[in-house]
Parts: structure tokens; sequence; C-alpha cells
């Protein structure tokens, strides 16, 4: 079974404000895209294991034109807080890398 890092040439992470992070998942052209855009093993259940966020919460957002998914979702705590590790949320994506496709 393919993993992420297998199927996207470009994967990364960003704040969306002080609140949310935003993962832009960038697929390996447009068979890939197509194939997996919408695949279980990026279920807001997954993202809520991972990240520790409320799967009611999290957005996916395809953009079909770019081959590119972005995933939103609530920090578990506001950008800054006293045992903040990723300020930026700049290293949340690499979780994601070794995830498997189906």
């Amino acid at each position: 079974m393919p993993k992420l890092s297998d199927i996207c040439r470009h994967v990364r992470s960003k704040n969306a404000g002080p609140f949310w992070v935003t993962v832009d998942l960038f697929f390996d052209g447009e068979e890939n895209f197509r194939r997996y855009h919408d695949t279980p093993a990026l279920s807001p259940q997954v993202f809520a294991r991972l990240f520790g966020t409320n799967p009611d919460l999290v957005r996916r957002i395809p953009v079909d034109n770019l081959h590119v998914v972005k995933i939103s979702y609530p920090r578990p705590h506001p950008q800054g807080w006293m045992q903040e590790r990723d300020m930026h949320a700049g290293q949340q994506f690499a979780r994601l890398l070794d995830l498997e496709v189906d």
C-alpha cells in the first residue's frame, strides 16, 4: 500500500490563525489526485487520532485544478500556549508522511 509521501510531491502544514492548522497535500499529478483525494486514510477520525482534535471540526477542501487537498483542523491548544513546541505549525505534517493510503 502506498504512503502519502509516495503519492504527493509536497506536503506542508502551517498556521491558519492562532486556533487552526492547515495541511496542504500537493498530489503528484491528476491521476493520484483523482484516486486518493477522498481516501478514508485522511478522514476526520484519523486527524482526531493523530492531532488530538475534534473530528466534527476537521474540514477538507479539494482544489481540483491544482491537484491539492487542504485539510484544516483546530489546534488542541491556542498558538503560543505555555508548552508550545511548534509555534507556526510547520512540522505538523510529518505525522502524515508514513500514513498508508488505500
